[in-house]
């Protein structure tokens, strides 16, 4: 499985941003897609998480209620819609795949960079 994150960039307090990953590979239908991040100095954190039915989603304290993560099967795609952002977001965002039998993600993108201004 192969992970490509996109959709990161500069942007100012209070804006959006939405990022993509698309997996190629083995259909990813069936494994749970998370999203983590990493700032400067800081270890890589947990942000959302989505399992392969769409139903059930879990995200961080600290995005709740401003970032929604989503996907699309068909597309091998997952999302996540970040809005509200904060200076504090500023991250270098990472993609990962968990299959159903694992307990860790096995499987991560490159990262995409997000950079809130204030």
């Amino acid at each position: 499985v192969q992970l490509q994150a996109s959709g990161g960039g500069l942007v100012q307090a209070g804006g959006s941003l939405r990022l993509s990953c698309a997996a190629s590979g083995p259909p990813f239908s069936r494994y749970t897609m998370g999203w983590f991040r990493q700032a400067p100095g800081k270890e890589r954190e947990f942000v959302a998480r989505i399992t392969w039915t769409g139903i059930t989603t879990q995200y961080a304290e600290s995005v709740k209620g401003r970032f929604t993560i989503s996907r699309d099967n068909a597309k091998n795609t997952v999302y996540l819609q970040m809005v509200s952002l904060k200076p504090e977001d500023t991250a270098v965002y990472y993609c990962a795949v968990k299959r159903p039998d694992s307990d860790n993600y096995d499987y991560w993108g490159q990262g995409t960079q997000v950079t809130v201004s204030s």
